[in-house]
C-alpha cells in the first residue's frame, strides 16, 4: 500500500510538473508575441511619420533618411489606401500579375481584421492628403502564433507515446500473469481429474447405476475440457476444419440440460454440416459464455435463440435473449477485460470471447441488436 501511494504521489508530482512547465512556456511565448506586435507596430507607425516628411520634402538631402526608413521595410506585408480605400500601393507581397487586383483585395481584408490602420496626413499644393497605412503580422510573428500549438502537438505526441509504452508494458505483464494462472490452474486440475476417471470405472464394477455413471462420466469430461481451455490460453491454438453445427449444438445442449426449466431454449439448427476452421475447446467455451451471459441477463427466466445460417463462404451464429438488453453507450465497453456490471463476476468472459473469435479465429463477435427491457442478440461470424 505504501509504495503504491509514493508511485501515485510520483506520478501526479510529474504531472503537475509537466503542466507548469508547459504553463510558463505557453506563457514567456504570449508574452514574446505581444511585445514583438507592438515592436512593429511602432516600426509601422515610424514609416508613417517618414512617408508623411517625404511626402512634403523638397530638398535630395531632406529625404535621405526617410527615404532610408522607408526601404528598409523588408518583412512587414503592407498596404497604402486612399480616403476613398483606392489600393495607391503596397510593399512586401508576393502578388500574381494575373489575380493582382483580387490578391490585394484579399490581403486587405485581412490587414483591416489583425490591425488598426496607421493614417499618414500631409499638405502638398495646398491640398491636405489623408491615406492610411493597412499592415498584417511578419511571417516571423505569424510562426510564432502558431508555435505554441506546434509545442503542445508535440508535447501530446510525447505523452502519448509514453503513455502507449507504459500501457502496453502493464498489459502484457498482465497477460503474463493471466496466463501462468490459467496453466496453473489447467495443471491443478489435472491431478483430481485422473482420480475421478479410476473412481469411474470403480463405480461401474460395482453395477452402480449406468446413468447415473454417466451423468458424473458426463461432468468429469467437461472438467476435463474445461483443463484443456485454461491450457490453451496464451498459446496459439490449432484449428480443426470441423462442423460448426455439431460444436455449438453439443455446448448448447449441455447447458440446456443444466439450465432451469423456466429459460426456453431453442436452436435453430441447419439439417446439413457447416465446416469451418475451429477448435473444439476454444469455440465451445465462447458459445457457453454467450449463453450464461443470456441466462444472467434474463435472472434465469425467459427465451433463448440461436440460430446458425451460412453463406458461400462464412458461418454466422447468432444468440439471442429476452433479458433486459443493453443500452447503447456500453455496446462496446462490454468487450473490454474487467467491465462487468455483474455484482459478482471478473468481467472477463466476453473479452476471452472477443479474443478467441477474433484473435484465434479471424472472425468477428458483436452486438447485432439489443433493447432495454426486450432482450439482445450476438453475432458471431467465421470464415468458412
Amino acid at each position: 500500500m505504501a509504495s503504491q501511494k509514493n508511485s501515485q504521489i510520483i506520478r501526479w508530482t510529474v504531472i503537475i510538473t509537466s503542466f507548469i512547465i508547459v504553463a510558463l512556456i505557453l506563457w514567456n511565448t504570449y508574452d514574446f508575441f505581444q511585445k514583438f506586435k507592438t515592436e512593429e507596430r511602432a516600426k509601422m507607425e515610424i514609416l508613417a511619420k517618414a512617408y508623411e516628411r517625404f511626402s512634403t520634402a523638397d530638398l535630395d538631402a531632406e529625404i535621405s533618411l526617410e527615404s532610408k526608413i522607408i526601404g528598409n521595410n523588408h518583412n512587414i506585408p503592407m498596404i497604402i489606401t486612399n480616403e476613398r480605400d483606392s489600393i495607391t500601393e503596397w510593399s512586401n507581397l508576393d502578388i500574381e500579375k494575373t489575380k493582382k487586383s483580387a490578391f490585394l483585395l484579399r490581403q486587405l481584408s485581412i490587414m483591416k481584421v489583425q490591425n488598426n490602420p496607421i493614417l499618414i496626413n500631409y499638405t502638398t499644393d495646398n491640398e491636405n492628403i489623408t491615406l492610411y497605412i493597412y499592415y498584417r503580422d511578419s511571417d516571423l510573428l505569424t510562426k510564432l502564433k502558431y508555435y505554441p500549438v506546434a509545442l503542445i502537438l508535440i508535447l501530446v505526441l510525447f505523452s502519448s507515446v509514453i503513455y502507449l509504452f507504459f500501457k502496453s508494458n502493464k498489459v502484457a505483464e498482465q497477460n503474463k500473469l493471466w496466463t501462468g494462472m490459467a496453466k496453473e490452474t489447467a495443471h491443478q486440475i489435472g491431478t483430481p481429474l485422473s482420480s475421478l476417471l479410476g473412481w469411474i470405472e470403480i463405480l461401474r464394477l460395482e453395477n452402480t447405476d449406468e446413468n447415473t455413471v454417466k451423468e458424473i462420466e458426463n461432468d468429469v469430461f467437461r472438467l476435463n475440457t474445461i483443463a484443456e481451455r485454461f491450457s490453451k490460453i496464451g498459446s496459439i491454438p490449432k484449428l480443426k476444419k470441423l462442423d460448426i453445427v455439431y460444436v455449438t449444438s453439443s455446448s448448447f445442449n449441455y447447458l440446456k440440460t443444466r439450465s432451469s426449466k423456466q429459460v426456453e431454449f431453442n436452436f435453430d439448427e441447419p439439417k446439413k454440416e457447416i465446416l469451418a476452421n475451429i477448435n473444439f475447446q476454444l469455440f465451445s467455451w465462447v458459445i457457453e459464455n454467450l449463453v450464461k451471459n443470456a441466462i444472467d441477463a434474463m435472472e434465469g427466466k425467459g427465451k433463448i435463440d440461436l440460430t446458425i445460417t451460412d453463406t458461400d463462404n462464412t458461418v454466422n451464429i447468432t444468440i439471442s435473449d429476452t433479458g433486459k438488453g443493453i443500452p447503447k453507450s456500453l455496446q462496446q465497453k462490454i468487450f473490454s477485460p474487467g467491465y462487468t456490471t455483474k455484482k459478482r463476476g471478473w468481467g472477463l468472459g466476453l473479452s476471452l470471447a472477443k479474443r478467441i473469435i477474433e484473435d484465434y479465429h479471424n472472425g468477428k463477435i458483436s452486438v447485432q441488436k439489443s433493447e432495454l427491457n426486450k432482450g439482445t442478440t450476438f453475432s458471431i461470424t467465421l470464415k468458412k
